[in-house]
Formats: structure tokens, sequence, C-alpha cells
């Protein structure tokens, strides 16, 4: 079972970085807004799954860090791309 893990793993880190080449060639700003958040949302399925694999909590927690900044990143992308601007002024 600890081998289908790490393959899991590296499966998702492997699809991650397709992603990047939609991230770096995407036609709009929402299709790279898109692929960042995605690619973020395997990277730390990936960590959750390396960290069962090893039997170490500490990339639980970068996981769930990781996923808390980037729904704040997706938030706030979108609402620059929606509004024009970061911030209401």
């Amino acid at each position: 079972m600890r081998i289908e893990l790490l393959l899991f793993s590296v499966a998702f880190a492997f699809l991650a970085l397709i992603l990047l080449l939609r991230l770096a060639k995407g036609p709009t700003a929402a299709d790279r807004m898109v692929a960042g958040d995605s690619m973020d949302v395997l990277v730390c399925c990936a960590m959750v799954l390396y960290s069962l694999y090893s039997g170490r909590g500490i990339y639980l927690d970068i996981a769930i860090i990781c996923a808390l900044l980037g729904i704040v990143d997706t938030m706030l992308v979108g609402r620059y791309l929606e509004k024009g601007r970061w911030f209401e002024k």
C-alpha cells in the first residue's frame, strides 16, 4: 500500500508540471488563473499523500497552509480580473 501512495504522489506532481505549461501558455488571464489554482490543488494532494507515505505530519501542515494561501490567491486574482484592482477603494 505504501508504494501506491508514492506513485500517486509522483503522478500528481507530474500533472502539476503539465499544468505549468498551461500557466505559461494560457491564452487568457482566466486560463492562467485556473491552471495555477489546479496546480496548487494537485501539489497539496501530493503533499498529503507523501505525508501518509512518510508518516511525518509536517508535510500535512505544509499542505494545509499551501491550500489556504491558494484560496486567498485565487480570490485576490479573481477580484483583480473582475474589477481591475486588488482592494476596494
